[in-house]
């Protein structure tokens, strides 16, 4: 019988998993023409199964803000939505034009789905942003357990399917291994630190 694990295990303070499961050494360093945008959820910031600063740690060009803190001026994210050849990563809505040029940025809200649409909801900048939605993963992607969206995947999972769309297959690829190797790794210990895991974020 393997040992009880505990659910208030050391966590590593760069990808914050436990420390069992630390993904640092792995985790490979993308160059992308794309700029992204990470808005994360305030709710997000210490969720072990959150994977928007994983995914952070892998882009060289990327920016990870916080969405919701009471004491951080969100003027900076309002400033940087403004920016031309903005878009905003996102399932729902009327997706850009086929012919529309390549956004120089891409917004993606790290957030759980109820959060991402209070999010949009509120901030007007997003919703008037072309879209880019993404097609469906693949049969047969490594998940922890099934989405509550027929859309839903991880944020680590959306950024390296944006990538594949915007930049081709070959810049993806250490994305989608990194997204891989952290399903495999926790599905191993069967949770993270004692408590379920979600795949929405």
């Amino acid at each position: 019988m393997s040992p009880r694990v505990s659910r208030f295990q050391p966590r590593c303070d760069r990808c914050n998993l436990p420390r069992h499961l630390c993904l640092c050494a792995d985790i490979p360093r993308v160059e992308t023409r794309t700029h992204f945008l990470l808005l994360q959820h305030v709710v997000e910031t210490r969720k072990k199964s959150n994977t928007g600063r994983v995914a952070a740690l892998a882009l060289a060009n990327a920016k990870l803000l916080t969405y919701g803190a009471p004491d951080e001026s969100f003027d900076t994210a309002l400033a940087l939505l403004s920016e031309p050849g903005t878009w905003l990563l996102y399932p729902d809505g009327p997706a850009a034009p086929p012919d529309a040029p390549a956004p120089r940025q891409l917004v993606v809200l790290d957030a759980s789905w109820s959060q991402a649409r209070r999010m949009t909801q509120r901030l007007a900048a997003l919703r008037a942003l072309p879209r880019l939605v993404l097609p469906p993963l693949a049969t047969g992607t490594l998940k922890l357990r099934e989405p509550t969206h027929p859309s839903g995947m991880s944020t680590l999972d959306a950024i390296a399917r944006a990538v594949a769309v915007l930049e081709g297959p070959e810049v993806a690829a250490p994305l989608e291994r990194l997204a891989a190797l952290r399903v495999q790794r926790i599905a191993e210990c069967g949770t993270l630190g004692g408590s379920k895991v979600s795949d929405d974020s």
